[in-house]
């Protein structure tokens, strides 16, 4: 009797400890999912409630330790109230079908449109949030033989309290860097109009002369292959409290980005770099770490 009682009951036990461990595993499964499920709606809501905590706490960080895929993360739809729906009904021909941008929500923000480009300004930093351009080969060659004429000017759009002039550049130690270059502008008109202060952010020297002009040209380049458009987005990205130059305190960006998205083949790829001597021009970053790093859904809403 004693040898037929081990093979009864020991089989009894291995099948109640892996029940009993399946039922944790779920347990704790359930537990994560209805916490970060919970996390998420508290933090709509709050953004809904109370949108400036929107600049104080992130979710993604909390929501990547959960397990959400970064690309989850960051495609999750902005809150109401703490963004922004851009128009541009004088200037759509310049964003792709999918609409035109959707940026966090600020005071003194200002849409401009000029016969090649389109601006999003910010009269807080005096710069643009974003330069959106349509580009195509025919452009990229008719903007070979336009000459440039380095006539900088004040934006006279802008209330003069929200606007850039020259003397805050004067000695500041930085270039007036071109959100949209002078080398895209495919008309002489377009060519002047480009060097409006408000398509311009305090950039380096080094990283404006070096690293970014071999972005803007290797994004010619491309152009110069695609089959049909191509939609290019460039601005600054601010870190902190950023500093600033002359008398109109002018922000001087920590970043700049310049998102390129192909209409025919739905590509997009985003350069990042710092406004730096040491920047490089490296690899593309996608553009979900774009916009979770910057909150900007330039290609319309997700």
């Amino acid at each position: 009797m004693a040898r037929n009682k081990k093979p009864v009951h020991r089989p009894k036990r291995r099948t109640a400890s892996r029940r009993s461990t399946r039922s944790r595993s779920n347990l704790a499964r359930f537990l994560k999912a209805f916490s970060s499920s919970a996390l998420l709606a508290f933090g709509l809501a709050s953004a809904v409630l109370h949108p400036q905590w929107r600049d104080q706490v992130s979710l993604a960080p909390l929501l990547e330790q959960w397990g959400w895929p970064q690309q989850t993360v960051a495609a999750l739809p902005p809150s109401a109230g703490a963004y922004a729906q851009t128009r541009f009904t004088q200037c759509r021909q310049f964003f792709p079908a999918q609409g035109t941008p959707l940026v966090p929500s600020g005071r003194g923000l200002r849409e401009l449109c000029f016969d090649a480009f389109a601006i999003l300004h910010n009269g807080g930093t005096k710069t643009p949030v974003f330069v959106a351009q349509r580009l195509n080969r025919r452009m990229i060659q008719q903007a070979r033989g336009v000459e440039r004429r380095d006539r900088f000017y004040a934006e006279a759009r802008l209330p003069a309290a929200e606007r850039a002039v020259l003397a805050d550049y004067r000695n500041s130690g930085y270039s007036r860097g071109h959100m949209a270059p002078a080398g895209d502008m495919h008309t002489p008109q377009a060519m002047e109009q480009s060097f409006s202060l408000a398509n311009m952010v305090p950039q380096n020297q080094v990283q404006n002369a070096g690293a970014w002009n071999r972005i803007e040209q290797d994004t010619r380049k491309y152009i110069m292959r695609a089959q049909g458009d191509v939609y290019v987005f460039t601005g600054p990205v601010y870190s902190g409290e950023p500093a600033r130059i002359g008398q109109g305190r002018v922000a001087v960006p920590a970043y700049l980005y310049k998102v390129v998205h192909d209409a025919r083949t739905g590509r997009t790829w985003v350069h990042w770099q710092p406004n730096s001597e040491l920047a490089a021009a490296g690899r593309p970053i996608s553009y979900e770490s774009f916009v979770q790093r910057t909150g900007l859904y330039l290609l319309g809403r997700p």
